[in-house]
């Protein structure tokens, strides 16, 4: 007697796992993956009889994709677009000027400049003062190098007269001979120092006016952090403070606080206060001002920093030499170490050349090439 045996398979789809559907009663199949095939999606259709949702849907469904109108033209109902046309505006024209470095590492001076152009006068103070291989030479020196359409000359403000070729006033006097328009300054007269000195400004103004001639009197060279690294360098070369800052090494020869010593009487020594904060910040040490022809004097400052407990005493110049008498050298024997006077420091001669740049930027001076056409601000 056999027996039967009934196989049952029941079929279902791999991917979704539903059985499939037979297409009895005109439903369509279901095709793996569960998804209905995209023709039995029903498709909405647009009849022309729906209302529309606002404003004028005719107008605004008349225009086809390559029909569109123009940026700024009519769109709705013939009204017209709001806000002023673009086009109205006038359109400003770039000024014509000669191309010009920028950036940090930009000329101070301009490195082409007219014949009518200025002339650079170091007025430096004192009757002896050597102009040929002293500070004052050495500067000028470097000034022309790096500024070969200056002319960079050094004049003594305390000088013989006319008849000394190096005075003052014979300088300014051939400086307005060689300029053809003179109604245009001669030169920029720049006296030679380091902080505030009343009585040098004085005879300067007293000097440029006894010459009559047009010239402009700038003010002294200064920038207290460019004078505080010189100071910081004088020192550095003396072996009394570290020369970086950064690494913090120490050298045996090192003081253990500064003395910031000024000419010029007490305006000079007050106006030196901030450059010695800047100096105290880079060497970390107590750093005070004294004066070396008034109060407060170098003896009295040497004391307030032995007060202070400094042991080992250091004194800066805050001068670059001609300023200074032999009387004044003499005030700073007070049994302290004293570094070079600042000279012919490179941070001097960049001062000098920002004071003539900043001089010459508010005077209408022709363009070179450019017809003599005179151009405002064209050197700023």
């Amino acid at each position: 007697m056999g027996l039967g045996f009934l196989l049952v398979m029941d079929v279902r789809d791999p991917s979704g796992g539903l059985p499939t559907r037979q297409p009895s009663d005109g439903m369509p199949s279901r095709q793996p993956g569960g998804v209905l095939p995209g023709s039995a999606l029903p498709t909405r259709q647009f009849t022309a009889d729906l209302p529309p949702r606002a404003g004028n849907f005719e107008q605004r469904a008349s225009f086809t994709p390559g029909e569109l109108p123009a940026r700024g033209a009519p769109e709705r109902g013939g009204l017209e677009p709001r806000g002023p046309q673009r086009e109205a505006f006038p359109v400003r024209q770039p000024a014509m000027r000669p191309p010009r470095p920028s950036g940090r590492h930009r000329r101070p001076v301009p490195a082409s400049l007219p014949q009518s152009a200025p002339a650079l006068i170091l007025a430096v103070p004192g009757r002896d003062a050597d102009l040929s291989s002293g500070p004052a030479g050495e500067l000028a020196t470097v000034l022309r190098v790096d500024n070969p359409a200056v002319d960079v000359r050094a004049a003594r403000i305390d000088g013989g007269g006319y008849d000394d070729p190096l005075d003052l006033r014979a300088v300014l006097a051939d400086a307005a001979e060689r300029r053809t328009d003179s109604s245009a300054p001669c030169a920029v007269v720049i006296p030679l120092i380091a902080t505030v000195n009343p009585p040098v400004t004085r005879r300067l103004r007293e000097a440029v006016a006894a010459s009559g001639t047009n010239a402009i009197v700038s003010g002294f060279i200064n920038s207290n952090a460019m004078i505080a690294e010189a100071l910081h360098i004088r020192l550095a070369e003396a072996g009394l403070a570290r020369q970086d800052r950064v690494r913090l090494f120490s050298i045996v020869t090192a003081a253990d606080g500064v003395l910031i010593a000024t000419v010029g009487g007490p305006d000079a020594a007050a106006a030196a206060n901030v450059t010695s904060v800047l100096l105290a910040a880079r060497l970390a040490l107590p750093v005070i001002t004294a004066s070396m022809d008034s109060a407060p004097s170098v003896h009295e400052g040497a004391m307030r920093l032995k007060e202070m407990g400094v042991s080992r005493l250091a004194i800066a110049p805050c001068f670059i030499g001609p300023e200074a008498t032999r009387s004044d050298l003499d005030s700073l024997a007070v049994g302290a170490e004293c570094a070079a006077p600042i000279g012919a420091h490179s941070n001097i001669a960049k001062l000098a050349a920002l004071t003539y740049g900043q001089a010459i930027s508010q005077l209408d001076l022709p363009v070179p090439g450019d017809g003599g056409k005179e151009v405002r601000g064209q050197h700023e």
